[in-house]
């Protein structure tokens, strides 16, 4: 599986929030990013199901 890059618009409030967090959490905010889209996928599929590609 490929890694592609995302570019995404974030106030410098919300983005330093976002350091804040992950360095507690010990990661990355990249890290800490992909953690939040993961879970957020897992809930959807929890209630509509897996999601198919392809």
């Amino acid at each position: 599986m490929a890694i592609k890059s995302l570019s995404i618009r974030i106030s410098e409030e919300t983005l330093h929030k976002l350091h804040i967090v992950a360095d507690y959490e010990g990661r990355s905010a990249n890290s800490q990013i992909l953690i939040l889209i993961r879970d957020c996928i897992e809930k959807y599929e929890e209630k509509h199901g897996e999601i198919k590609i392809g």
